[in-house]
């Protein structure tokens, strides 16, 4: 079936290799009849249950038969070649589907079936197919260990030489978990040429100093690569020492990687020729493509299957003694370490590599993806969570292609090592005019800081700030909490290290009566050992050592941090007191830190006797954030990963109706009137207060009657499309007693609001309460964000909100309710007592379901939500929709 709303795409088999996946058109009638035709008996007899090739034609004719409902086929092909089909028929049926699968020989084991049945997975859950079946051979295993191994629910029944598979279409995280290894084999392998090329090839290597390539090409003859090296350039046969051809085509040997240092106009014909000689991957360091150029690259890669990194990139690295690969233009070598970095912009990615040297953490991989056509962040993750070298992530991303698949894939690899980042672009000012209080709330940073939250990225404000914590975290244990000892030698640097602590969120715990006869006994006379603890400019480093093993000893401290100057006293004595740090173990159960005031650089790694280091920073503030985010870490990596409850009373199927009837009859989409905001929320089971709708005086009058509550009171809100803040409009009447102030209430209306108002809402005055805010913004990059914090009329002043993407976990709706100031009032702060917060939890937890069953909703603006201690309900509501399609982010496909 033809199917323009899913365009083709391209995607990753187990081995690395690309295929484009797209619907069978008429045309490929020919190449589908051959594939068949190709196959051989023993294939043909396990698909058509005969060793016919009779069975090829009517097959084909079925795949490229006009669209039909109910039917959808979909193909593999590699350099226009098709390699494997898959399709299903739901016949008369609605929920289930019959497939079929078939990869042409030779490609079996590859994953060309496995990728194509994923694909028709997510295409028929967006039909509302609950279910696929299919017949096959008992004999066929490799078939029957496809749909045993999708992670899908899989049930078999045995009748003869036949089985009979039913698999289960439902999403959860077994199936997510199981395309993500599939995911990451592939990536990891498509990577390989990449990273671990045996030759290179360099593009457009200058012969005269000052050009790109030709620093590139120096950087990989003095960085040791180990595999062939080769430049291009028409005009030499040598350079540096490098042999030179004429083209690509014209080396003695195909190179895994080719770097394109050519001007931008002559950059897709380069790629092309790459592809055609058979080139596994390109980096590609040129930069000023236009639209078209661009395009011409990217279609080259996907085309013949090659990776990319860049265009406009620093280049990359790997610093393995076996590769030594260095195709960069930056200053010098990075050192060989530990850490993977991947950079967008190469500013940042030269100063990650000379601090990462200058602290000897190294580098294990360094990619500068530039304006990342291909190679993301996310592809970086996975390397370095396989490659077997690398204990530390830093990443600068200034975009994300798609950031809930990386946030799957961050929230697995920071269970394994620190991954951090830098929170670039958190002024950005570029965001479309917000049309509700939610949408007003919500900002791109926000919605980054949301995704690095949940997924245990640590981010930081700064180069500086990423190198302080990178510092710590490489050397150091966690703490298992906040509460940090001060020591120091000097009573002036130990109250500013104490106040950078304290103005951190760090706690500084007072010791116990035995801990200070503990400390008392080895420290000077005219020690202070409150906390901080000062030691005297007269301590020496065996009383300072002592000391610190005794503060570590302490069960209430986490961590120490000490204050160290230099002074004359120690000077005369000959003791050393930055030894008293480095002379013991490094690392020690806790993490122990420095602050020297008088150091030269930001932070230092002082080596230790037993060949760990110590953290040294020259700011007590610098070494006060490191700990926050340490103890941030481990806070994070504290809790169990968390769940997504499951949830009663909710009508996804008859939601789902509601906004396809809207949207039929607004293409366009809008705000929803009152009573379709009612009906949605009920289908999720979101409690709003009791209401009504009237069109005229008399409704009104009846309306309040019903609802009034104990003192009489009710309120009138006025409604027209398009109206949003009410307050603003004046378009709220409130305390309204009898039919008279009901009946002056409306005509109000009427006369104000004349040639707008369709009618007003009725509700009884609400209890006192705390007034909340909850809400959905649907990013077009991140998807759904739900926000929460305080409502009511200053929401957009006081700004006090809480934001997560959806779908929320159980985690995550805890961390909503706790983050915002306001929070303390809904414990029961100031004597009112705790609002109903499992009734919190809940209205948070099927608001994201909303949000993540219909792409359509735009915008979710609950305010004021009334917390009280016995219930939680919706006061007002806005909803707008907007006719999107459902996308799968789990789906694997190339950007």
């Amino acid at each position: 079936m033809t199917d323009n709303s899913r365009p083709p795409v391209h995607a990753l088999l187990a081995d690395g290799t690309t295929v484009r996946i797209r619907a069978v058109e008429p045309h490929d009638h020919a190449q589908v009849q051959g594939l068949y035709e190709e196959m051989s008996p023993e294939n043909l007899r396990r698909r058509f249950f005969v060793a016919s090739r009779h069975s090829a034609e009517p097959a084909a004719d079925r795949a490229c038969a006009p669209p039909r409902a109910g039917y959808r086929c979909l193909l593999a092909e590699r350099q226009g070649q098709v390699i494997g089909l898959a399709d299903y028929d739901t016949g008369d049926g609605k929920d289930t589907a019959e497939i079929s699968i078939a990869v042409a020989d030779g490609l079996h084991h590859r994953g060309v079936g496995t990728l194509l049945v994923e694909h028709l997975v997510s295409a028929a859950r967006a039909e509302g197919i609950t279910t696929f079946s299919a017949d096959a051979l008992s004999e066929n295993h490799e078939v029957l260990r496809l749909f045993a191994d999708l992670g899908l629910r899989t049930a078999r029944h045995f009748d003869g030489p036949q089985v009979r598979c039913t698999v289960e279409l439902g999403e959860d995280d077994t199936y997510l978990s199981a395309v993500e290894e599939r995911g990451r084999g592939a990536d990891v392998a498509s990577l390989e040429p990449l990273l671990r090329p045996r030759t290179v090839a360099v593009v457009g290597a200058g012969r005269k100093a000052g050009s790109v390539g030709r620093a590139v090409l120096h950087h990989l003859r003095t960085g040791g690569f180990t595999g062939r090296l080769f430049a291009v350039n028409p005009s030499a046969t040598s350079i540096l020492g490098v042999p030179c051809h004429p083209s690509v085509g014209a080396l003695p040997r195909t190179p895994d990687l080719a770097v394109i240092a050519v001007p931008a106009a002559a950059v897709p014909a380069a790629a092309e020729e790459c592809g055609r000689v058979g080139v596994r991957a390109l980096l590609v360091v040129s930069a000023g493509l236009d639209r078209a150029r661009a395009q011409a690259l990217l279609t080259a890669c996907r085309a013949y299957g090659m990776r990319l990194v860049g265009p406009n990139c620093l280049g990359i690295s790997h610093t393995d003694p076996a590769i030594s690969l260095d195709a960069t233009f930056a200053a010098g070598h990075p050192r060989p370490g530990t850490a993977g970095v991947a950079v967008q912009s190469g500013g940042v990615g030269i100063a990650l590599l000379e601090g990462l040297s200058r602290l000897g953490i190294g580098v294990s991989s360094f990619a500068s993806l530039g304006d990342k056509y291909d190679v993301s962040g996310n592809d970086m993750l996975q390397w370095w969570e396989s490659d077997g070298r690398t204990d530390l992530a830093l990443l600068h991303l200034e975009s994300f292609g798609n950031p809930r698949a990386f946030s799957r894939t961050a929230r697995r690899v920071t269970r394994r090592m620190p991954v951090l980042t830098v929170d670039a672009g958190r002024t950005d000012a570029g965001r479309r005019a917000a049309a509700s209080h939610t949408a007003a709330a919500a900002t791109r940073t926000m919605t980054r800081q949301a995704l690095f939250a949940q997924a245990g990225i640590t981010a930081t404000r700064s180069v500086g700030e990423l190198l302080e914590t990178a510092a710590l975290m490489h050397a150091q244990p966690l703490p298992a909490g906040s509460r940090v000892a001060v020591v120091t030698n000097a009573g002036g640097a130990g109250v500013l290290a104490a106040d950078a602590c304290a103005e951190a969120g760090l706690a500084l715990p007072s010791f116990t009566p035995e801990t200070v006869e503990d400390l008392l006994a080895v420290l000077p006379d005219g020690a202070s050992v409150g906390n901080p603890v000062d030691a005297t400019a007269a301590v020496t480093e065996d009383q300072l050592s002592n000391c610190l093993d005794r503060i570590l000893r302490h069960p209430g401290v986490d961590a120490v941090l000490l204050a160290l100057v230099p002074t004359a006293v120690a000077v005369a004595t000959g003791d050393d007191l930055v030894r008293a740090l480095t002379g013991g173990p490094a690392r020690r159960a806790k993490p122990v830190l420095a602050v020297r005031l008088e150091q030269d650089l930001p932070v230092r790694l002082l080596p230790a006797a037993d060949g760990g280091a110590i953290p040294s920073y020259a700011e007590p503030q610098a070494a006060a954030r490191a700990l926050v985010h340490a103890a941030a870490r481990a806070a994070w990596l504290s809790r169990p990963a968390g769940t997504k409850p499951d949830l009663d009373g909710v009508e996804t199927q008859r939601a789902h109706e509601v906004v396809d009837t809207y949207l039929a009859a607004h293409p366009d989409g809008g705000w929803l009137e009152p009573r379709v905001c009612a009906e949605l929320l009920s289908l999720y089971g979101i409690p709003q207060i009791a209401w009504a709708w009237a069109e005229t005086e008399d409704e009104a009058v009846t309306a309040a009657e019903r609802l009034r509550g104990p003192d009489g009171r009710v309120v009138l809100k006025a409604y027209w499309p398009g109206l949003l803040h009410k307050s603003e409009q004046h378009a709220v009447h409130l305390d309204l007693q009898g039919a008279h102030q009901v009946r002056a209430a409306f005509r109000d209306f009427e006369t104000r609001f004349a040639g707008l108002l369709t009618g007003v809402v009725v509700q009884p005055l609400a209890a006192r309460g705390t007034e909340l805010l909850a809400g959905v913004v649907q990013d077009e990059v991140f998807g759904p964000l739900v926000l929460f914090g305080l409502g009511g009329t200053a929401t957009e002043v006081l700004r006090d909100h809480a934001a997560r993407l959806a779908p929320l976990t159980d985690h995550d709706v805890h961390d909503l309710i706790t983050a915002p100031r306001c929070a303390p009032l809904l414990f029961g702060a100031h004597g009112n007592g705790p609002a109903d917060l499992e009734g919190l939890e809940q209205l948070l937890l099927r608001l994201s379901r909303m949000a993540a069953d219909l792409p359509q909703l735009a915008e979710a603006d609950f305010n004021p939500v009334l917390a009280t201690p016995d219930a939680v309900s919706v006061l007002d509501v806005r909803l707008r929709l907007l006719p999107r399609r459902p996308q799968d982010p789990y789906l694997r496909r190339l950007r």
